[in-house]
């Protein structure tokens, strides 16, 4: 029975751990969160620029300007 204690002790101590942890949902493109795509260079027409991705290429969206 002292064992069964000493699991609960345990598990409490762990899950006490995890609930610190931040979450991480994992690779976040902020180029596609915006509807955009990466492209090398400038942005070339039916395309325009919103922005930088992560690799230093520019974030091009489709459309025209609101």
């Amino acid at each position: 029975m002292r064992i069964l204690y000493l699991l609960l002790v345990v598990l409490f101590l762990v899950l006490q751990g995890v609930a610190g942890q931040p979450f991480n949902p994992g690779f976040f493109n902020p180029c596609t969160a915006q509807n955009g795509r990466c492209f090398p260079g400038i942005c070339r027409r039916p395309y325009y620029w919103i922005g930088t991705c992560q690799n230093g290429n520019s974030c091009c969206r489709r459309g025209w300007r609101a």
